[in-house]
């Protein structure tokens, strides 16, 4: 039996945390005396590791001042957690989809994302979805994407090689992640960058429902990975 990985995103991909992500960064803003940016000048950085995103949104800022909004971003996003209109549920189809994935004897699930390890661990458990990923890969522990460190980590934990592991993500920073690293990858259509952006960095299929997930797995596992033949 040939092991697979099927690797996720977080944000954007599983969950939907866009309300959550664009009210903390405004409170950040705000607090340090800065006008906050427009939704989808924020979105465009999920995916990013938060030290990344605060210097891509902040380029010609003073270090220190950017250091403060993010650690400010940080504090608005735990207070946040409470208020109900701001809930990160789940994209439709996501549990089944992982649930399907994870009862498979020859499919390993891990996630990489920006997230850090307690910010990913609580998000997981409230949708009671850790006990189905056999590794966990975030900003607490490897360059931000599209660095292929994660999906390294990633496949090093799992014990499968790049050509057995698949990459699902909704960013182009999660595509160039793959490609660095040598997987295959999947982009969705329902998350913060647009599909034509997915194809450029690379990816093979873009998707536009969890039903399709499936599918689209056995159509690539039919297919020898490289170096492979079949007979």
């Amino acid at each position: 039996m040939t092991l697979r990985l099927v690797v996720f995103d977080c944000d954007g991909t599983l969950i939907d945390s866009q309300h959550m992500i664009v009210a903390a960064m405004a409170h950040a803003f705000e607090a340090h005396g800065l006008e906050p940016l427009p939704r989808e000048t924020v979105l465009s950085i999920v995916g990013l590791s938060l030290d990344e995103a605060l210097f891509a949104l902040l380029p010609e800022t003073d270090p220190r001042l950017r250091r403060a909004v993010t650690e400010g971003y940080k504090e608005a996003f735990h207070h946040l957690r409470a208020r109900p209109e701001l809930a990160e549920p789940l994209y439709p189809g996501a549990r089944a989809a992982v649930e399907a994935l994870a009862a498979r004897d020859d499919v390993l699930l891990g996630i990489a994302t920006g997230k850090s390890q307690r910010g990913l661990r609580l998000a997981l458990e409230k949708h009671d979805l850790a006990r189905f990923f056999v590794t966990l890969q975030t900003a607490d522990d490897a360059p931000s994407k599209p660095h292929p460190m994660m999906l390294q980590r990633a496949m090093a934990e799992a014990g499968v090689a790049p050509g057995h592991t698949v990459l699902v993500g909704d960013t182009s920073f999660d595509m160039e992640m793959a490609s660095a690293a040598g997987t295959h990858a999947f982009g969705v259509d329902w998350g913060y960058h647009a599909p034509e952006m997915l194809v450029k960095a690379g990816a093979s299929r873009v998707l536009s429902g969890f039903g399709e997930l499936q599918p689209a797995l056995e159509g690539l596992w039919r297919r020898p990975a490289p170096g492979e033949t079949f007979g």
